[in-house]
């Protein structure tokens, strides 16, 4: 098998690998980083607010995608907020 074949995408469509994060003071709080952040559906649901600064441990996606469920008619929908995400 091909290492393209076993690269994670998000969405089956988009690569993690040419995404960088060039402030130092950002890198330990965005989490992109392939291995570990690298997921296919930003769908994880983890409980990365039981302790403090854990949501930093949060893939970037899925912290942008919660943060669309905001807002009172679009709390809690989060599969919707993934669709707009994904076109």
């Amino acid at each position: 098998m091909a290492s393209e074949d076993l690269q994670i995408k998000l969405f089956n469509r988009w690569s993690f690998e040419d995404v960088e994060v060039n402030d130092i003071s950002l890198a330990d709080y965005i989490g992109v980083k392939p291995p570990r952040y690298a997921i296919y559906l930003p769908h994880t649901a983890g409980r990365y607010s039981v302790k403090r600064f854990r949501k930093a441990q949060c893939p970037i996606v899925e912290r942008f995608v919660n943060a669309m469920m905001m807002h009172g008619r679009n709390n809690g929908k989060k599969l919707m907020a993934m669709r707009i995400l994904k076109h």
